[in-house]
């Protein structure tokens, strides 16, 4: 009796999770470069009051056991990377991966950090930047340069103050053999650990390069699909409410047994 209680607190803990993790995604549906998460349970240990196979004496063996289960528990939130909508703002420096990859960052202490929001913009200096004013490793000092074209495969071209087409290098895209893998640092950022491996350069288009071309004056949006993400959320709400009422029958029960008389 006991034990369900412990078995519904451990569902309701877990649903609670479960809608942390939708409300995150619900909350960046509108976040360049999302990617939602999803989250995985497993079940806990059982108890084993009569194991299958055991010796039933007379030569006889069990054909089947006694297993109790414990409950629930979370075990990952893994970042799902399919391909967000590519929305066109038509910004000379924004630049959407359309198929796998990241850009490489460099944040103010000197680490290395990989993001898909192509939202890039020039600092004082004429240095290609995010937002954050953290700096796009890669990408070319632009210092009076108009007419910016970046290629699929990464190629910069531009105009510079005399009327001259300069072409200022390529963008270099990476790719981890396990993307779930990476940690996420906020900041539309992630950063690498040993579970994703080391990121491999390659050259965004490329056939068999595992990278996808670049589209430049767009944007990809949050994977998020909004109508999912309610559909679980519902189901989250219901299931913590079961978990909830097999605690509260539980309860009664033990009631029940409390007021027994010999």
């Amino acid at each position: 009796m006991i034990q369900s209680l412990y078995s519904g607190a451990s569902g309701m803990e877990a649903q609670q999770l479960n809608l942390n993790v939708i409300a995150n995604n619900l909350a960046n549906a509108n976040t360049t470069g999302f990617k939602r998460s999803k989250i995985e349970f497993q079940d806990l240990l059982y108890q084993r009051p009569r194991t299958a196979g055991a010796d039933a004496g007379n030569g006889n063996v069990l054909p089947t056991g006694t297993e109790l289960g414990n409950g629930t528990r979370v075990v990952a939130t893994t970042k799902v990377f399919t391909q967000g909508q590519l929305k066109q703002t038509g910004g000379e420096l924004d630049l959407a991966i359309d198929g796998d990859g990241f850009f490489k960052i460099q944040r103010a202490d000197g680490t290395e950090v990989y993001s898909r929001d192509g939202t890039m913009k020039f600092d004082s200096q004429g240095k290609v930047v995010t937002s954050d004013g953290l700096t796009v490793v890669g990408m070319p000092g632009l210092t009076d340069a108009k007419g910016i074209v970046v290629s699929p495969n990464g190629t910069i071209t531009y105009v510079d103050k005399t009327g001259k087409q300069v072409t200022a290098g390529a963008v270099q895209l990476f790719r981890f053999p396990n993307p779930s893998g990476l940690r996420s640092m906020g900041g539309n950022l992630y950063e690498e650990t040993p579970s994703s491996g080391a990121p491999q350069a390659g050259v965004p288009g490329v056939p068999g390069s595992g990278i996808g071309p670049l589209v430049q004056g767009f944007l990809e949006s949050s994977n998020v699909n909004i109508v999912e993400e309610m559909v679980n959320m519902i189901q989250a709400q219901r299931a913590y409410e079961i978990n909830s009422k097999a605690i509260t029958t539980s309860d009664e029960m033990l009631g029940q047994m409390s007021q027994l008389k010999r």
